[in-house]
């Protein structure tokens, strides 16, 4: 009887070295990825450190997924794609009589959604020199590409 115990215990720990060589390579990858809570915020705050420099180009490479496919919903408009966003970016903040502010991302919550994909919501405020402050709420999604967390979808909104 002890035999026949001793054979099924072999068996079965064959069995689980047998399955953990089998199991994806990407998850102990995946551990060793710097998570959206932790890498996200740090972006967040270089994007900050750009966009009050007045380096438009730098905000968006450090953040948005440099593809056609980015999208961003603000005030009833849709753009899509990197170039698109940059250009409305700067239309709108860059040029003779226009004002950057000084931005500040707040209330950032970062939820992971699955392997590799996360959602990050929060505030943002750009205060001015010249004209009343404006500010409002966002909700981004997340991809891990590259190693490198990107927003690939950009929903903000203003205060009313």
């Amino acid at each position: 009887m002890r035999r026949k115990g001793t054979a099924a215990l072999a068996g079965l720990a064959i069995l689980t070295l047998f399955a953990a060589c089998r199991a994806p390579a990407s998850t102990s990858a995946t551990n060793a990825q710097p998570e959206a809570s932790v890498q996200f915020p740090i972006l967040m705050r270089a994007q900050e450190a750009a966009w009050n420099r007045g380096d438009l180009a730098a905000f968006m490479a450090i953040g948005y997924w440099q593809s056609p496919d980015l999208t961003f919903f603000s005030g009833g408009e849709v753009s899509r794609g990197y170039d698109e966003m940059l250009a409305r970016y700067r239309r709108n903040y860059e040029g003779a009589g226009k004002e950057r502010g000084t931005l500040a991302f707040t209330q950032l919550d970062v939820v992971p959604l699955a392997d590799g994909v996360a959602m990050a919501r929060g505030r943002w405020d750009l205060d001015y020199a010249a004209k009343k402050d404006v500010g409002g709420l966002f909700t981004l999604v997340l991809r891990r590409i590259n190693g490198v967390w990107r927003i690939v979808h950009d929903h903000t909104s203003v205060d009313g």
